[in-house]
């Protein structure tokens, strides 16, 4: 069976509404890059130096990062000479499948939960990269499922964080932990832990301040953060999620090497990914960082941020190729029930 074939089997039995915000979220990703790959495959035909050479630049110009193209490159060099492939368009379906197997990884991709208690889940990341926006609306995804969720105002610092983080509170009908601007956030968590215990909530959702001009004081802080944490509840945070800005391509990468080093990141937020043609930075940072993508931004809407799937992702990258290839939803179906 085709791997495009595979991926279409398996994503039917996923939610059409999440198909279709991956498929949107990533139209600008799919015309700048995958198209550009099609056209390359259409006009080269013959897979030569020149061929592998323009699609490296295509690969690059995606932000799939340098490295990792490099060793995709000796990937579809080497099966092009075990599978003896000539025609170049036959060269799609192992490059959408390389690249499946580069995003998925070994790691889990799923939030990790308190089995019993609160689950806490710290953000941190610089200013500018959407971290409130993101806490919000996963506030609003845990109160649909029925979740009892609290916010903590710990980004003391920025001018108008404090009152932007109440604005999503008050959307998705959560209350915000706060002090007042300029306060100390180690304060404000400590405050959090204890109205999250009175109140008996499932989920805590921390913000943190974001400046990385002065990068020592804030990994002292974060520190600071975790010890007050910890010593109210043992086995917290249970995620300490970076946010990046997916537009942002290699400077996001680099934001992620240098938070990752020190504040015990277990796991990234992308967001903004409907807003850039470069979304093969999200295979560069799987690659380069040894951490699972767990949560994605594909849009404005207050459902726009869903879990990372490497599958929905390749399939909403290669979704025209798939069609082309008369992989029919239908004939799909008709089988299963044969």
């Amino acid at each position: 069976m085709s791997f495009f074939r595979k991926l279409k089997e398996s994503i039917a039995s996923k939610t059409e509404s999440v198909t279709k915000q991956f498929k949107d979220g990533l139209e600008k990703t799919r015309k700048g890059f995958v198209e550009k790959v099609s056209d390359l495959m259409i006009r080269r035909k013959k897979i030569d130096e020149e061929f592998y050479e323009e699609l490296e630049e295509i690969l690059i110009g995606a932000d799939v990062g340098v490295n990792t193209v490099m060793n995709l490159i000796e990937d579809l060099r080497g099966e092009v000479k075990k599978r003896k492939i000539e025609d170049a368009s036959e060269l799609q379906p192992v490059l959408s499948e390389k690249l499946s197997e580069l995003l998925r990884g070994n790691d889990n991709s799923q939030l990790q939960m308190s089995p019993d208690g609160i689950t806490v889940i710290l953000f941190v990341g610089v200013n500018g990269v959407g971290k409130t926006t993101t806490i919000g609306k996963l506030a609003h995804r845990f109160k649909q499922e029925g979740k009892k969720v609290l916010l903590a105002a710990g980004d003391t610092f920025r001018a108008g964080a404090i009152e932007q983080l109440e604005v999503w509170g008050e959307r998705a009908g959560v209350e915000v932990i706060k002090q007042q601007s300029g306060s100390d956030p180690a304060a404000v968590m400590f405050d959090a832990v204890q109205a999250a215990k009175q109140r008996q909530v499932d989920v805590l959702l921390c913000d943190t301040a974001g400046r990385l001009q002065n990068k020592s004081n804030l990994m002292e802080e974060l520190n600071k953060i975790f010890r007050v944490i910890q010593r109210e509840i043992p086995d917290a945070p249970h995620e300490v999620l970076l946010v990046l800005d997916a537009t942002t391509g290699q400077n996001a990468l680099n934001q992620a090497k240098m938070f990752g080093e020190k504040s015990g990141v277990t796991g990234l937020v992308l967001t903004k990914l409907d807003g850039t043609a470069k979304g093969g930075i999200v295979v560069a940072i799987r690659q380069e960082l040894n951490l699972p993508v767990k949560l994605v931004g594909l849009g404005e809407k207050v459902n726009d941020l869903q879990p990372f799937d490497s599958e929905q992702f390749v399939h909403a990258l290669f979704a025209g190729l798939i069609q082309e290839e008369g992989v029919d939803e239908n004939a799909l179906g008709e089988e299963e029930q044969a």
